[in-house]
């Protein structure tokens, strides 16, 4: 006959097989709990840029008639009498990202489509991180860049090109979002699945045809997408503008004539020389207001068609 206590020590003590769940469960929320926190910081920090950019740009709207802001022709803040229509800043900022769209999405297309359709494995890897290596260069170096080699450039083809010019700007900041454009395209026609391919190039056709008539339809989601990620990036681009294109407000159409954009503005009234609290110093929280509503329907747009394109092979 066994002990009355013997089958007490043939079970498990079940403190002990608790105890390791239990420490995962915590380890597994407090892991939660800090990725919670890094997203929380990336909301609060949003919601706090929104905020003073809203509450400033009110204060300024109060002396300054918001009619006047959006119609106006003439931006001179800084000088009497003052006049505070944004106009000339649209229009140059505009001025440069579309310069800078002409140069950089025909070409980021064609490198994308280079990369996914013709080159080589032993290419494309060597290719591809060469090209990203620009968007990392300091958009600084970009704007001497344009200012030193790309204006005297265009003054010896067009010898009436102004030393600072919107021309010059664009440029450099087309070769800035060429990568990005490249890249997100390259990815966008990589996705495209092999089938398509396959089946056009078993109805004999050749790898342009393949190219353009079916890749590139096919991703034209995630190219849009792309293209107006490309432009926002433009638009906010703002050390390179100020170097190259100069600080000239103007309200004009013309690339070989110095403009100022709404980024170079607020670079210019930022440097410390405009007391804090009058409306010259509210006006670049009005600019930048401006300036984040562009930059939000354009994300906001590029979202769509991201969304739309990855519906579309799932």
């Amino acid at each position: 006959m066994s002990p009355p206590d013997s089958h007490l020590a043939t079970e498990p003590d079940v403190s002990l097989v608790s105890r390791p769940r239990n420490l995962r469960s915590a380890a597994e929320a407090i892991k939660g709990w800090l990725c919670f926190a890094c997203a929380a910081i990336s909301v609060v920090t949003t919601v706090g840029i929104v905020y003073v950019l809203a509450s400033e740009s009110v204060a300024f709207f109060q002396r300054v008639s918001i009619v006047e802001f959006l119609t106006g022709t003439r931006w001179a803040p800084l000088f009497e009498p003052s006049s505070f229509g944004i106009l000339p800043l649209l229009c140059g900022t505009f001025l440069v990202a579309s310069g800078a769209a002409l140069f950089s999405l025909p070409l980021g297309l064609l490198a994308a489509v280079y990369l996914s359709e013709y080159a080589s494995p032993r290419v494309r890897k060597t290719l591809k991180p060469t090209l990203e290596v620009l968007a990392g260069v300091p958009t600084v170096v970009y704007g001497y860049f344009g200012l030193t080699f790309v204006t005297p450039l265009l003054r010896e083809v067009f010898p009436s090109v102004q030393v600072f010019n919107a021309a010059a700007g664009a440029i450099v900041v087309g070769i800035m979002v060429l990568p990005l454009v490249s890249s997100l395209c390259e990815d966008a026609l990589s996705a495209v699945p092999k089938s398509l391919r396959d089946a056009a190039y078993g109805l004999g056709s050749t790898k342009f045809e393949v190219s353009t008539k079916i890749v590139i339809p096919a991703a034209l989601s995630g190219i849009m997408a792309s293209f107006i990620l490309a432009i926002s990036r433009a638009v906010g681009e703002t050390m390179a503008v100020t170097l190259a294109a100069g600080m000239t407000p103007k309200l004009t159409l013309n690339p070989a004539e110095s403009i100022q954009t709404m980024t170079s503005y607020i670079v210019q009234v930022s440097q410390g020389d405009t007391p804090a609290g009058t409306t010259i110093y509210k006006t670049i929280f009005a600019v930048g207001m401006t300036l984040f509503l562009i930059t939000l329907v354009m994300n906001l747009i590029a979202r769509k068609l991201v969304a739309r394109f990855r519906s579309g092979y799932q």
